[in-house]
């Protein structure tokens, strides 16, 4: 298996100055192959996204900042008047914006970038704007990368013993950091703790299987990967002391989206009397959403589940049906973990009193 130089994971990382290009570590030739894919102008940067090249709501998000900084060097390069390089401007944002439209750290990260834009004045000078956005795009991964950590120190005082299950990925591949659910196993391996990491495949895509399990091999975090309708008959073992996953935008009352299968899996879990957690940065939740119901659901080409990886695995009349996220009841979930404290009891009023902190 391919491993990257050093313990660093660079998923998303820009090269160079304001002239220079945003550098993606391809996560669909991931385990097999390590390889990286130059993106020098806005529309690569969407068919990264798009793709899933880069993915995890962090890391997209950061990578749709970096991809403003494209947005700002084409617009100034194509149009002649401000009038109408600015509604360039807002459309390459919209576009990057609603590249996947369930992760809400996209648009969160492309409203940051815009409110520079804004307060820039209706004539800016494009080269210094260009420097910000950029700076700007830095400071969100330096960023992220703090917040990780975090949440990695917070995770680890509610981790019970026991093996641990996760679903999709959520590590350094996801994030700007070490992650947000594998980031608080990572933190609690290093802190001393030892377990077996169970990973979901996560079908159809096989995230847990092709990414997850890749990260924590790299890591020397010992990782046994099973289908993802095994899970019933793990947690049935009594062996698995907690679940824990990632998010791609959490409500006002907790309802929290992920990938599909997450839904599942915290009914097991329930089932089971496993407690189910859930890891992310407070910029993962759209507090103009009263709950799950409002949560708009990517739904991805149906390929992806008849032609997995090439293979045709269906007759050639039968159609597919394919969510790229489920939503979680905040019933289900017995905490989630920020970087600013944990939300146990989760409902409108708790998640308000640590997320709105400090704001």
């Amino acid at each position: 298996m391919n491993t990257p130089p050093s313990n660093e994971i660079h998923t998303v990382c820009w090269q160079g100055d304001t002239d220079g290009y945003l550098e993606i570590l391809d996560q669909t030739a991931l385990p097999t192959v390590v390889k990286h894919v130059a993106c020098k102008d806005v529309p690569s940067v969407i068919e990264s996204i798009k793709m899933l090249r880069v993915r995890g709501a962090p890391a997209i998000g950061i990578a749709g900042a970096y991809g403003m900084v494209l947005a700002i060097d084409h617009a100034k390069n194509s149009y002649d008047t401000d009038t109408k390089k600015m509604s360039c401007l807002q459309q390459l944002a919209e576009d990057l914006a609603t590249a996947r439209p369930t992760a809400v750290n996209l648009r969160w990260a492309i409203e940051r970038i815009k409110k520079l834009i804004l307060d820039s004045g209706p004539i800016p000078d494009y080269s210094e704007l260009q420097q910000s956005i950029l700076d700007e795009a830095k400071c969100i991964q330096h960023e992220d990368q703090i917040l990780c950590e975090r949440i990695g120190e917070h995770g680890c005082s509610i981790l019970p013993e026991g093996d641990i299950l996760t679903h999709c990925n959520t590590g350094a591949l996801a994030t700007g950091g070490i992650g947000t659910a594998l980031g608080i196993i990572v933190t609690a391996w290093n802190k001393g703790r030892r377990f077996q990491v169970f990973a979901d495949e996560t079908r159809p895509l096989l995230q847990g299987a092709r990414l997850t399990a890749w990260e924590l091999a790299h890591r020397q975090i010992p990782v046994t990967v099973l289908v993802d309708a095994a899970a019933a008959h793990l947690l049935k073992t009594g062996r698995i002391g907690c679940c824990i996953v990632g998010a791609d935008r959490i409500t006002a009352n907790g309802d929290t989206a992920n990938k599909i299968g997450t839904y599942g899996l915290a009914l097991l879990a329930k089932a089971h009397n496993v407690p189910f957690f859930v890891a992310a940065p407070s910029s993962t939740f759209d507090l103009d959403l009263q709950s799950g119901d409002e949560i708009p659901i990517e739904e991805r080409s149906e390929n992806e589940v008849l032609e997995p990886f090439n293979f045709r695995s269906a007759p050639a009349t039968a159609t597919a049906f394919n969510p790229a996220f489920d939503v979680t009841p905040a019933s289900l979930i017995a905490a989630i973990v920020t970087e600013r404290g944990i939300i146990r009891d989760v409902s409108l009023e708790t998640v308000a009193s640590v997320i709105t902190r400090g704001t």
